[in-house]
């Protein structure tokens, strides 16, 4: 006598259908949190990335003994980097820099007309940065109160307080601005950086070299960009302190 066979279980065509529609359903429901996780995550490290560069110059400039400079550049980042560069909005490009010997490099008193530095006299301290989906904002002061959220950061105090901010609209160019790449006074530039901060080799640091005087406060504010759209609910800011070198961090 033969043995009953038993049929095997199989998957039909309308359960592998719902299974399909299940699995598209959750995608959807799922991706704006994960893009929305991504985007946040990313400008928190731009943000720790900055931080982390004005450290590392200051450090430099008080363990050598020189002056170090940051410099910050925003370029067109709807297409590949450029030689020169195609200006616009979406990549921040940072470049770190200190004297070779030690002295300020730069011509003084700091008067017309601009005088970039001389790149001969200059060392990279630390490869060039590309920070894609940023844009470097000026924003009005904080509200003061000196919590860790954006809003509610320290205000920049004293007359002209833009002159004391990197962002889109300020400060002023410097008189005396740095090129990448350096070592070479014969190199020509594929950067011209216009928006700096100067660390001295005592760790003051100040905007734009002796263009201004040291002041209480100085920061870099930025937001997140994708394409046109700016994303001003995850604006940071990076907030030194021009006579002690302190550094923090406001996000929001």
């Amino acid at each position: 006598m033969t043995a009953p066979r038993t049929r095997s279980r199989a998957f039909t065509l309308i359960e592998l259908m719902v299974v399909i529609g299940i699995i598209v359903l959750l995608m959807v429901l799922l991706a704006p949190s994960v893009t929305s996780l991504k985007g946040a995550g990313d400008i928190s490290n731009t943000a720790y990335t900055i931080k982390g560069l004005l450290e590392q110059a200051r450090a430099h400039a008080l363990v050598n003994n020189t002056y170090t400079w940051v410099g910050f550049f925003e370029e067109n980042g709807a297409v590949p980097s450029t030689n020169p560069p195609t200006m616009g909005t979406g990549r921040v490009i940072i470049s770190t820099v200190a004297s070779k010997d030690g002295t300020i490099v730069y011509q003084q008193p700091v008067v017309n007309p601009s005088m970039p530095m001389d790149p001969g006299k200059l060392v990279q301290v630390s490869k060039l940065i590309k920070l894609d989906y940023v844009h470097l904002r000026t924003f009005p002061n904080g509200t003061g109160t000196g919590a860790d959220s954006f809003p509610t950061r320290p205000p920049i105090p004293g007359v002209a307080p833009d002159n004391a901010k990197i962002g889109d609209t300020s400060p002023p160019a410097s008189l005396r601005p740095f090129q990448y790449p350096v070592g070479n006074s014969s190199t020509a530039a594929q950067y011209t950086f216009g928006k700096l901060i100067e660390f001295s080799p005592r760790g003051e640091c100040r905007v734009n070299n002796n263009n201004f005087t040291i002041r209480t406060l100085l920061e870099v504010t930025f937001q997140p960009v994708r394409g046109t759209v700016f994303d001003s609910n995850k604006s940071h800011a990076v907030q030194v302190s021009g006579f002690g070198g302190n550094i923090k961090l406001y996000q929001p």
